[in-house]
């Protein structure tokens, strides 16, 4: 597995977490369910504890649906 750090590694779970925002929104027919229980477990591993978590998920939460709330 390739190694991430500093702003890559941001990258790569800011771009998890929207991926599997973005399945989680689709239709249930299009939606890719090993991809993402791949996509979280992958996420899982990555962040570090439930604080970062809930930044991650709120910032997927603002780019896919704008909401800031």
């Amino acid at each position: 597995m390739a190694e991430f750090k500093d702003r890559d590694l941001h990258l790569v779970k800011k771009t998890l977490a929207i991926a599997v925002l973005a399945i989680e929104r689709q239709p249930e027919s299009l939606q890719s369910a090993s991809d993402q229980s791949d996509m979280k477990a992958l996420l899982d591993r990555l962040i570090e504890g439930d604080v970062e978590l809930e930044q991650y998920a709120r910032a997927a939460r603002i780019a896919v649906t704008g909401d800031t709330g």
